[in-house]
């Protein structure tokens, strides 16, 4: 019988070494279950502001069929050629 006692400690002590800590677990479940109320709570809610729509591949949002946007301002790169 006391062979069969020393054999189990060496069997918990290398699932102990397999399995990740208890902490780390809990961790990871919180963050799951965080992320699954937030997508549904966005999924309830909507979208964000009125009017907003996904795009067909290839059409702007204003729909003139131009690749990307016209975005706000003339950033480096978007005037007229003119290096300032």
């Amino acid at each position: 019988m006391d062979d069969s006692r020393q054999a189990a400690p060496g069997v918990k002590t290398v699932l102990r070494k397999a399995l990740p800590p208890p902490a780390l677990c809990g961790f990871l479940l919180l963050l799951a279950l965080v992320f699954a109320g937030s997508y549904t709570v966005g999924g309830l809610v909507g979208p964000v502001a009125p009017g907003m729509h996904t795009t067909p591949s290839g059409g702007g949002a204003d729909g003139d069929g131009a690749p990307g946007g016209a975005g706000h301002g003339g950033g480096a790169g978007h005037g007229d050629g003119a290096g300032h």
